[in-house]
């Protein structure tokens, strides 16, 4: 990820799970500000749709420029934060799904697993979130097109 973006993240867990607090913690050692919502500020269990909702709002508002959420599966998060309009959450369970969750999504949200991913792990899929500096021109189109979504109506 290009140095000079993306410095401010927020990061929002339902429970104070290992993966989450690594995250945290690497996160803050590479010199990026990070925004602690849901257990990881209030110290006790929350609701994960307002974790996850509350990072994707972040996110979208410009007050971060993108997000980290995690849950006992991960999936409730990535799903409360992708009913914020125009979040992309990723759940990933490993570096290489992060890398292409960047690269061919353009995903602003990282969604884990609080059960699944050890501390080592975490580390890895946020590297791998991080290696990649812009998104693969071939899936512009379809990244603009997801975008469209966004303003469509049912």
């Amino acid at each position: 990820m290009n140095p000079e973006r993306g410095k401010r993240v927020a990061v929002g867990a339902d429970d104070l799970y290992p993966a989450a607090k690594t995250v945290v913690e690497h996160l803050k050692k590479k010199g990026f500000e990070v925004v602690e919502l849901g257990s990881l500020k209030s110290g006790r269990v929350e609701p994960w749709p307002e974790v996850g909702t509350e990072v994707g709002e972040m996110v979208v508002k410009g007050q971060a420029d993108w997000g980290v959420v995690v849950c006992y599966t991960g999936t409730g998060v990535s799903i409360a934060a992708n009913k914020v309009r125009g979040v992309r959450a990723a759940l990933c369970y490993d570096a290489e799904t992060a890398r292409g969750a960047r690269l061919w999504n353009d995903a602003n949200v990282l969604a884990l697993s609080g059960r699944l991913a050890s501390p080592q792990v975490a580390k890895e899929i946020v590297e791998a979130w991080l290696s990649v500096e812009s998104i693969d021109e071939s899936e512009r189109r379809n990244i603009e097109r997801l975008k469209g979504y966004d303003s469509a109506r049912v």
